[in-house]
């Protein structure tokens, strides 16, 4: 991708909620092979370096099924319970891409290199546009605007957009490990920075995942994030 082409970004976190400047359209889907956690240390937005708190990242199939703690966790959230053996295609993480014009493309690479300088790389993934027909009948221009953008994966059939995307990888400084819904939920609880409470962040987060699904079928459901959900809220009870 050249300079002077688009800008397809993919949020999965506070993106989805608080999203890049200049982006004209929002379209909602998946990527395979990875998983969303609280497992990345946030000193710059949602903590401090005093007293960090967590913000989410990606954790791809690769470092999964080499260390038998992120399979533990896989296995209880995404696989409800079944200890079986898994695939890239089994771990699905819902989000949604933002269109950022060509003359506006260096700008917003800037803003988010700052935006998420706390251990984030830039790589690139493959999005599965996920957008039903009765969307798309109340909304004729997003449909002929998705279908001059996606190309159709020769694998799936499915129609997909490649997008930039910031990950702090497992081996990122800020990169805090396998940690236990119990104590994310007490960080989370308790930590707040100079972009707001880690509270709100988890609770936009949730909220704003699950509105993703325009079909009503929750397919954009995150079942980790619904248990550290209900350990919030159990705390304030």
């Amino acid at each position: 991708m050249t300079n002077d082409a688009p800008l397809w970004v993919l949020g999965y976190g506070s993106l989805i909620f608080k999203p890049p400047p200049h982006a004209t359209h929002k379209i909602p889907g998946k990527i395979s092979g990875f998983v969303r956690r609280f497992w990345q240390s946030s000193t710059d937005h949602r903590g401090t370096p005093e007293s960090p708190g967590r913000v989410v990242t990606l954790i791809p199939y690769a470092d999964i099924v080499r260390d038998h703690r992120f399979l533990e966790s896989v296995h209880y959230f995404e696989c409800n319970g079944d200890k079986k053996n898994i695939i890239g295609s089994d771990l699905q993480v819902w989000g949604c891409i933002y269109y950022i014009p060509a003359q506006h493309r260096e700008e917003v690479c800037s803003y988010l290199d700052v935006r998420e300088q706390d251990g984030y790389t830039q790589h690139k993934v493959t999005f599965e546009v996920e957008l039903d027909d009765e969307y798309f009948s109340q909304n004729p221009e997003i449909k002929e605007f998705v279908q001059s953008h996606t190309i159709v994966d020769t694998h799936t059939g499915k129609n997909v957009i490649h997008s930039l995307v910031y990950i702090g990888t497992t081996s990122n400084e800020s990169f805090i490990g396998p940690e236990h819904p119990t104590t994310t939920a007490k960080v989370i609880r308790s930590n707040e920075g100079p972009s707001g409470s880690n509270l709100d962040y988890l609770k936009r987060l949730h909220r704003s995942l699950m509105d993703l699904d325009k079909s009503g079928n929750k397919r954009s459901h995150d079942r980790y994030l619904d248990e550290l959900i209900q350990l919030v809220d159990k705390e304030d009870s």
